[in-house]
């Protein structure tokens, strides 16, 4: 993986078979053939519960059945 810790250029990152696996998966489910933008929102995510987990909440999904699952990693 490439370094830019201005945030400013491109970003090489070599994934593993699970990976890119896991990536490919998402993308078909998710209909498209945009990798990056699939990347960027799983890791919105992580940064969203590591942000509220920081400020003493918690991240839940629920389900249409009411019931609630917390989001840790």
């Amino acid at each position: 993986m490439s370094d830019d810790p201005r945030g400013i250029g491109p970003v090489t990152i070599e994934l593993n078979h699970t990976l890119a696996g896991l990536l490919a998966k998402l993308c078909v489910e998710l209909d498209t053939e945009d990798a990056t933008g699939v990347m960027s929102r799983a890791l919105g995510l992580l940064e969203m519960v590591q942000r509220t987990k920081r400020s003493g909440g918690r991240l839940c999904f629920i389900n249409e059945r009411g019931e609630v699952a917390d989001v840790v990693f």
